[in-house]
């Protein structure tokens, strides 16, 4: 024993300091650091095999996995495609915008993975904002905002619900309900949006990084290879193209319409070519003088390709392996037969050599993808917003919505349980052809399923090895035995600690205090986990603190600042609101 903790608490602890050190400073996947995490617990004896993995069998894991193939039912038979033309309108002012589309966010959000809806409205938004005229940086955040707050307000809404939902009962307490958030989820949805609207002023006004790419003149030039031109019958490498230090060869258009892209270095250079290299456009003009090419008249590259999803738009997130790296150095072009076109940091195009950019989170790349990209490999690596999956509409559309109602008056009236009719609802959607197998297939993110099968694992650890006795005890010594105050602290922390980790890990350590304090106190163990619940899912202040702040950090062109100056006070009202309400519809 050392301070009152064994050393099978310290080897927790230990684990506990080393998954946050990684994920906060590392580009190592959430799921290899959470799974190595539980590794050790189990080989260190910490847990034994059944507590290490057990969930891996958990009824919530499970579930998850079912609702990512109902959730691509919705989008491959286009019901969220539907909702997106038809919901958004043409509001007057600011306010009624930001109030319209949070409130329809938040309403998806209830439903569906929030990370989803944030993807496919971000586009949306941004050329929504264009015909409002207003900037995307005015409606981005409180799109990420309301698809945290939105989340809350159902039992599948947000992981963390599920999660402790799941130890809640594991623990002995009541079983939650599909609506047990829905009240108090809804009234600090409505406070969010108010607060949203009178802080609106201090969302920043920034141009769209993506805005500049429309003028493709600014970042390409196009140039004709005389047929007497000495570089006619030399392959790229020959010609030395493959390799430039100020540009870089995008595209060949050969006969007015045949389009080589992206460029082999064992292509070979015709009379007649027109090349398209992107990059420093002084540098790339002296380079025409020095090979004695024809320039182009006109541009035949456009930002808007002809062809429906060459040209894409890509944004690199936060913890992304290409941080500090240049394309060059990598092999992600060959490997998924795409290249690089230009790169836009804080609204400008960067002005250099694409492939020779050391590439920031953030930054917005224009990417043309061969006819053989493989983009479900790539978007791994990058965050999309301009590619659809969506079908159009059709009688499915119908089925699909209906299907996704019947789960959730299902599970509402108690009728099944939440993985029964999540099951039942996955295989309707399969059955109808709403999804098929391989759609079903490539929609489970198993890395998703890793990290809250691990965080259970956690959860079980601080339990077991009484630490979250040990910090029920601290917290109860400096609040004493007052419950609204130590649900108050551990809200508090909660909400700002969920600013640099994940929601799902934070929930699984701050459940097992929450629960333990509660029962200390002989309070009641609703009301604690309710208010971690809305907690943890209010992280406003860091582009970090949520995935969806990720996904529109760089279409909006934001600065890590404007999060905190918005999200701050934002953290601070919800916390209230969340408090408030709270305790008066679970008393303590």
């Amino acid at each position: 024993m050392f301070l009152g903790l064994s050393v099978q608490a310290w080897i927790t602890i230990a684990t506990i300091l080393t998954i946050f050190t990684l994920l906060l400073v590392t580009k190592l996947p959430a799921d290899f650091v959470f799974l190595g995490g539980i590794s050790v617990l189990f080989f260190t004896g910490v847990l034994d095999a059944g507590e290490a993995f057990s969930g891996f069998c958990s009824e919530t894991v499970i579930s998850i996995g079912f609702l990512f193939i109902v959730v691509a039912g919705l989008i491959h038979t286009g019901v969220l495609k539907w909702i997106v033309d038809h919901a958004l309108g043409n509001p007057k002012t600011h306010s009624r915008a930001i109030a319209k589309i949070m409130a329809i966010t938040a309403s998806l959000s209830a439903f569906l993975n929030n990370t989803v809806v944030v993807a496919l409205f971000v586009n949306v938004v941004k050329m929504w904002s264009k015909k409002l005229g207003i900037t995307p940086s005015k409606l981005l955040i409180p799109l990420s905002y309301a698809a945290g707050m939105g989340g809350v307000c159902t039992l599948i809404g947000t992981p963390p619900n599920l999660i402790i939902s799941e130890l809640l009962k594991q623990s002995g307490g009541p079983q939650m309900g599909f609506f047990s958030t829905t009240l108090p989820g809804l009234f600090c949805l409505a406070v969010g949006i108010t607060a949203t609207i009178l802080l609106r002023r201090l969302l920043p006004d920034r141009k769209s990084s993506d805005s500049e790419l429309e003028d493709v003149s600014e970042y390409t030039v196009e140039f004709l290879v005389p047929t007497d031109n000495p570089l006619v019958g030399k392959s790229i490498e020959e010609a030395g193209l493959d390799n430039m230090e100020y540009g870089h060869l995008i595209e060949i258009i050969r006969f007015d319409q045949m389009e080589v892209s992206p460029v082999q270095s064992d292509e070979f250079i015709f009379g007649g070519d027109r090349l398209i290299l992107s990059g420093n456009i002084d540098k790339l003009l002296e380079f025409k003088e020095k090979y004695r090419l024809a320039t182009a008249t006109g541009h035949l590259f456009h930002y808007d390709s002809e062809e429906k999803g060459r040209n894409l738009t890509a944004y690199i997130p936060f913890r992304s392996e290409l941080i500090g790296r240049r394309m060059s150095d990598t092999d992600l072009e060959s490997r998924n037969n795409f290249v690089l076109v230009a790169v836009t940091r804080k609204g400008e195009v960067l002005r250099q050599s694409p492939h020779n950019l050391i590439l920031e989170a953030g930054d917005t790349l224009l990417i043309k993808a061969g006819r053989h990209c493989d983009m479900e490999k790539l978007s791994r690596k990058l965050h999309f917003f301009n590619s659809d999956d969506s079908a159009g509409y059709s009688s499915k559309t119908v089925i699909s919505s209906l299907i996704m109602g019947a789960l959730v008056i299902l599970t509402a009236l108690n009728c099944l349980s939440l993985m029964q009719a999540c099951l039942i609802s996955c295989f309707a959607m399969i059955a109808t052809h709403c999804c098929s197998f391989e759609q079903a297939r490539k929609s489970i993110d198993w890395s998703i399923l890793m990290i809250f099968a691990a965080s259970i694992a956690l959860g079980t650890s601080i339990t077991k090895t009484g630490i979250a006795q040990f910090l029920s005890n601290g917290i109860l010594d400096v609040c004493g035995p007052r419950p609204f105050l130590v649900l108050a602290l551990i809200c508090t922390l909660g909400t700002f600690i969920t600013e640099f980790i994940s929601n799902t890990a934070c929930a699984a350590i701050f459940f097992p205090i929450a629960y333990k304090s509660a029962i200390a106190l002989g309070a009641n163990p609703m009301t604690f986990c309710i208010g971690l619940m809305l907690a943890i899912s209010s992280s406003f202040a860091t582009p970090i603190g949520s995935p969806t702040h990720m996904l529109v950090y760089g279409p909006g062109n934001y600065r890590f600042i404007d999060f905190i100056k918005i999200g701050l006070p934002m953290n601070i009202i919800i916390l209230a609101a969340n408090l408030f309400i709270t305790t008066r519809l679970f008393p303590l």
